[in-house]
């Protein structure tokens, strides 16, 4: 834990951003326009670190025909901010498809073009960020017993920097998640791995895939794989009956508006749970109805010309695989007579989802000073801040980990826009309260080692 001694007078940064996922790339755009609006006096500083080597978005996933389950009007700006020069529909005119995308009448764009968007973006602001900067440390740094600042140690290759901050905000993004026991391989992929590895498989004849999970992203690779290679089996391995439709009807989308935040927010955690009940079909383990219908064309026009490469195992698991040197032998078990299939395959994909990454493990010794509730969670205040004592004085800001006080939105693309435009302001008004007056926020350098 660093100090503050007498005579020292470091420059800080007003925010550093962990991460520069859609999130900070969105929380970047609004600190550029925020700056350009009230000119430099009054500027908020900032800095982002990010550990891929550019900017990427689940690219594992973005499958030539995916399309987004998001309107386009849900992008990093639109609804915080309708006129930006960072919205999609800027980015469509600069790429001269403006019209065309009109004429398309459709509100649910091409996922790669979505990431393509997200790219043009973060272009716009990336004199923010620092690409190919892993975050290895946070310590706090005192002053009169009090956590006045903290210290961002970030890794790139063998250099370590070390940026100083009032304020995180921390878009750490998800994690795949894998059942127990079962580990990434070369022959044991996460659907994100799909777009990585599956090029390695071209000329060498695969016979049979099997895919796992009833969500969206299990069911759209399921049918890539089955039109990819026209000469494998694809079998999807699911407990459910059948794949549920996403519930995407008018009222239901309401639980994705932004006065839907802060009815969650506020409600008891009993009604918290019922929302999460009611309305858990608008994004978990369901799919779009084009696509279940697409699957189904699939699999009875093959029972009708008898061949059938495509075989769903409903109401069943996955208890086990094993790798050998040349395939994975998969155990399916249904569920209703117990029965045990053993299938050979030369992949097994796991659609089962992600899990929002600890942003607080980062935070060392700082994360003793975060309070937490009865079950273990993070609390943390409407505006996105994390609750502490007192003794810390820096805003801690997350961007994801919070369902379980900002309902379905925190790690979805539908709130960004309007999140960081609260962050950001809950980051000026604090830094105006502290001082007591309307000062600006200074601006801040980091210091290397």
């Amino acid at each position: 834990m660093a100090q503050v001694l007498p005579g020292d007078a470091p420059l800080v940064h007003d925010l550093i951003g962990i991460g520069f996922g859609p999130s900070n790339v969105a929380m970047a755009i609004a600190l550029s326009e925020h700056n350009t609006r009230v000119g430099r006096q009054e500027a908020v500083t900032a800095h982002f670190f990010e550990r891929q080597p550019a900017f990427g978005w689940h690219r594992g996933m973005l499958i030539d025909d995916a399309t987004m389950q998001v309107s386009f009007l849900k992008d990093l700006v639109t609804l915080r901010n309708p006129t930006s020069e960072y919205s999609f529909l800027s980015y469509l005119q600069s790429k001269g498809r403006l019209i065309d995308f009109v004429n398309h009448k459709n509100f649910f764009p091409l996922r790669m073009e979505f990431h393509d968007y997200f790219e043009w973006a973060a272009a716009k602001v990336d004199d923010m960020v620092s690409y190919g900067h892993e975050v290895v440390a946070v310590e706090p740094v005192l002053r009169d017993g009090t956590v006045e600042y903290l210290d961002v140690t970030a890794r790139s290759g063998d250099g370590l920097v070390v940026h100083r901050a009032r304020n995180l905000v921390i878009g750490t993004g998800l994690r795949p998640r894998m059942p127990e026991g079962v580990e990434r391989s070369e022959r044991i992929w996460h659907n994100s791995d799909l777009l990585a590895r599956v090029d390695a498989l071209d000329g060498t004849n695969p016979s049979r895939f099997v895919v796992v999970g009833a969500g969206q992203s299990a069911a759209e690779n399921v049918a890539y794989l089955h039109r990819r290679f026209p000469g494998a089996e694809v079998h999807a391995v699911f407990s459910r009956y059948g794949y549920s439709p996403a519930d995407d009807s008018n009222f239901a989308n309401r639980i994705f508006d932004p006065d839907a935040v802060d009815e969650y927010f506020t409600a008891p955690e009993d009604v918290k749970r019922k929302l999460m009940d009611y309305h858990g079909n608008t994004n978990y383990s369901v799919v779009d109805t084009d696509l279940i219908e697409d699957l189904y064309r699939r699999a009875y026009q093959e029972k009708v010309l008898g061949t059938e490469r495509l075989h769903f195992h409903n109401v069943s698991r996955l208890t086990g695989v094993t790798e050998t040197p040349d395939k994975v032998r998969a155990t399916v078990v249904s569920l209703v007579t117990g029965e045990r299939t053993a299938l050979d395959a030369d992949v097994v994909v796991y659609g089962t989802g992600y899990l929002p990454a600890d942003g607080l493990a980062l935070l060392g010794e700082t994360a003793g000073l975060c309070d937490r509730d009865e079950e273990g969670r993070v609390r943390v205040g409407r505006d996105y801040r994390v609750a502490t004592g007192p003794e810390l004085r820096c805003g801690i800001y997350l961007q994801g980990g919070t369902e379980h006080t900002h309902g379905i939105t925190s790690s979805l693309l539908s709130n960004i826009a309007i999140r960081v435009g609260e962050i950001l302001d809950s980051i000026i008004d604090r830094g105006r309260a502290a001082s007591g007056t309307a000062r600006p926020l200074t601006d801040g350098i980091g210091t290397s080692r």
